[in-house]
């Protein structure tokens, strides 16, 4: 996936589903190992909440903050990994199914399996 939006500019900021609806702020963003582009955003659902895992592509930011464009009720039932660790191969997966997004790129080994790819470092750490 290739996203031109700045990881450090979304932390913070508040994300929106498809119609526009409030669905949380933005708590980390995750960056993809091999190409260091932002993939993937944790938003918390609310004061009780848990995270959700949203795509940032097909994402875009608005004056307001990220617009993603999925239901809320999609983006609710995402799987929560839990903020602050890296995504396993095999988390990112589960995210991929879940919004039912192409794991394949133009530029990707069609031989190795997804799970040789090292995916989910969160923006700004050292891991």
């Amino acid at each position: 996936m290739h996203t031109d939006i700045d990881p450090r500019s979304l932390i913070g900021r508040k994300a929106f589903d498809r119609n526009g609806t409030k669905i949380g702020t933005i708590d980390e963003v995750y960056l993809d190992d091999a190409t260091g582009e932002p993939e993937w955003a944790a938003v918390r659902t609310g004061l009780f909440s848990r995270d959700a895992f949203v795509p940032l592509e097909p994402s875009e930011l608005v004056d307001e903050g990220l617009r993603i464009p999925y239901d809320r009720k999609l983006i609710k039932d995402a799987p929560d990994f839990g903020v602050g660790r890296h995504l396993s191969p095999e988390q990112e997966l589960q995210l991929y199914h879940h919004y039912r997004l192409d794991i394949a790129s133009p530029d990707s080994d069609p031989v190795a399996s997804p799970g040789d790819k090292d995916f989910g470092k969160i923006a700004g750490s050292d891991d």
